[in-house]
């Protein structure tokens, strides 16, 4: 039995609001993990431990270029001292590309308390892991934490293209060899890749979580259709894509003042409502979180989001993903 070990370091503070709170953490160690791939490690200056954070919990950081950029959390919800990012070089991605060539050990960067749009639900019948790419680092955070706690079984299915462009690939292979993690490398090609149906052909009461790209998870969305909808999570580290020729525009109308705001192809309920002054809630805008979730009073919504069940959609739409069939939507807005 491990034994209990007191804290010595100060420790923030719990607090009950803090999403305009911000720490200032310095770069403890900075590591090329995968092609294109690059790990940060951030720490508080003073040694202080930081803010508690769960598995699947992210931070929002201020990068050199000024933009700001989500990255989940990977290491382990107990190693309270510590966030470790790992951050993609992206085409055409001045975030990503600032983070990576314009920063180095010892300088300070400005992120966000943590907070969780992906929490691990506790299950006593084991858990699925999903992961494309750098959607692996969520799932990670979870990973560490149940083999740290020796907690309920799982399994992990991680798909990359190629073994230099899979990040924590020693740690993967670790579990690979006491047969929890399976590694696929398709190439990039679509014909290669893994087929998931014997591994969600049966739910067995267990958990699924996946992250990646939205290819991947609308695959897994669309096999997982016969097992219970809360059993099924997801979580996108993209922000939707924009079909920007084959959209069209639409109507929607506020119902609380009768106004009607035309939506354009190329951007969302969300974006445009805002630009015309309304202050509308919203977390991932990738419509994995339910943070933006509108009651829809008429209309026929084309839902896009990973949030909403089959008997919630006649009546409520994610406003950062979803467009429309119909002419008009009716917002209770």
């Amino acid at each position: 039995m491990r034994a209990a070990v007191a804290r010595v370091r100060p420790a923030y503070a719990p607090m009950s609001n803090t999403a305009d709170k911000l720490l200032t953490l310095v770069i403890a160690r900075k590591q090329e993990i995968a092609d294109g791939i690059t790990a940060l490690e951030l720490r508080d200056p003073a040694g202080t431990a930081l803010p508690h954070f769960t598995p699947g919990a992210h931070i929002t950081t201020t990068t050199p270029c000024g933009l700001q950029r989500d990255y989940s959390i990977a290491n382990a919800d107990e190693d309270d001292d510590y966030y470790e990012i790992a951050v993609q070089r992206e085409r055409d991605g001045r975030g990503s590309s600032s983070l990576i060539d314009e920063t180095h050990e010892g300088d300070t960067l400005e992120v966000s308390w943590p907070k969780n749009d992906f929490p691990m639900v506790p299950s006593s019948d084991g858990y699925v892991f999903i992961a494309g790419g750098i959607g692996l680092t969520p799932i990670l955070s979870m990973i560490r934490s149940l083999e740290r706690s020796r907690g309920a079984s799982f399994e992990l299915y991680y798909c990359t293209r190629s073994p230099e462009q899979t990040a924590y690939l020693d740690e993967i292979n670790a579990l690979a060899t006491r047969g929890r993690a399976t590694i696929h490398h398709d190439g990039g090609d679509p014909e290669r890749m893994f087929d998931f149906w014997p591994v969600v052909e049966q739910c067995k009461g267990r958990h699924l979580y996946c992250c990646g790209p939205r290819p991947l998870m609308r695959e897994i969305q669309d096999m997982t259709g016969h097992w219970p909808s809360a059993n099924v999570h997801f979580e996108a580290f993209t922000k939707a894509e924009k079909r920007v020729s084959t959209e069209r525009a639409f109507n929607v109308r506020l119902a609380r003042s009768d106004r009607v705001v035309e939506i354009p192809p190329d951007a969302s309920i969300l974006e445009t409502l805002r630009a015309h002054g309304l202050e509308l809630r919203s977390s991932c805008e990738s419509g994995t979180c339910g943070t933006c979730r509108t009651t829809l009073l008429a209309g026929e919504p084309d839902h896009r989001d990973f949030v909403l069940h089959d008997d919630e959609r006649t009546a409520n739409v994610m406003i950062c993903v979803s467009r429309s069939k119909s002419d008009e939507l009716v917002l209770d807005l």
